[in-house]
């Protein structure tokens, strides 16, 4: 499976290693057994998931384990033409998009912080690990699009690595820290329920933390001059639509994201569909692609 072409790649140079060492052992181990993998995989053609449900899921939003990967597996239909999210660990190549290497379960970038922050924090739970050695070049590189002191060795050992069940979890914990707790904690302060979050997921996903008028921040703010969110008592289906016109913008300002089938193909279906909650099935396309989650994974 080769990753998608279009592959989300963020804006922001920096994550902060505090939120990424606080997250050490916190986030939710979602490479667990119990979730299923999709049983069909392909760049093209239909992908669906045919797990049993789950009876009583408990948990709202995507605090509910089994939502949660539901939105791992719909970004990964955009960012990988698979929803197979932790096939990803050992993802890493050069797109060719200034941000260096890209790898990992959310494309972490050797260009924007977060791929050193990751290092960083797997040589804190397991010190004088294969990718230890490269943290020095790591800090080089960090903020340009430079292989120096990485290239081929890297390559591989960080392939290596993607086997080790502890750089897997570091990847889970670094994704959860600065990118899907603060993503989801403000969509519920926002007044969101499932499907905002997930959008809201999404976006940070691609554009990165941040106020500028590109990254998430910023989007939401264009979002809120259009329409009220429900904690300030607007419409939650008029303020998401206004959250995705403003994301597209920001998409259209990029080459490498001026498809914006991952809006309007997938979550502008759901949110016209009323589906508020996110629940299967959930059929949808991105970038031409035909996708399908039947049930609860």
């Amino acid at each position: 499976m080769q990753p998608s072409p279009h592959r989300a790649t963020r804006r922001t140079a920096l994550v902060t290693a505090a939120g990424v060492l606080a997250a050490a052992g916190a986030s939710l181990a979602l490479a667990a057994p119990g979730f299923a993998s999709p049983v069909t995989h392909g760049t093209h053609g239909t992908q669906s998931v045919q797990a049993a449900a789950r009876p009583n899921a408990t948990g709202t939003g995507l605090a509910d384990p089994h939502k949660k990967e539901i939105a791992m597996e719909l970004v990964s239909s955009a960012e990988n033409s698979s929803l197979d999210w932790k096939a990803q660990y050992k993802y890493i190549e050069d797109i060719g998009d200034g941000r260096g290497y890209t790898a990992g379960i959310i494309g972490f970038c050797s260009g924007t912080g977060d791929m050193l922050e990751l290092v960083q924090h797997y040589q804190d739970v397991k010190p004088g690990n294969i990718l230890a050695k490269y943290l020095p070049a790591l800090e080089n590189v960090n903020g340009t699009d430079s292989h120096a002191g990485l290239g081929t060795a890297f390559v591989n050992d960080w392939k290596t690595a993607a086997k080790d069940t502890v750089f897997q979890q570091a990847q889970n914990d670094e994704r959860d820290s600065v990118y899907f707790n603060p993503s989801v904690d403000q969509a519920k302060s926002d007044g969101l329920g499932t499907l905002g979050q997930f959008i809201y997921y999404d976006a940070i996903v691609m554009h990165g933390p941040g106020d500028d008028p590109v990254s998430f921040g910023g989007i939401r703010k264009t979002a809120i001059k259009k329409a009220k969110p429900p904690a300030q008592g607007g419409n939650e289906t008029t303020y998401l639509n206004a959250f995705l016109d403003a994301r597209k913008a920001a998409m259209k300002t990029e080459d490498a994201h001026d498809d914006t089938s991952r809006v309007d193909t997938e979550q502008r279906v759901f949110l016209q569909a009323g589906n508020l909650n996110l629940d299967p099935p959930l059929k949808w396309k991105t970038y031409g692609d035909s996708y399908q989650i039947l049930t609860l994974p």
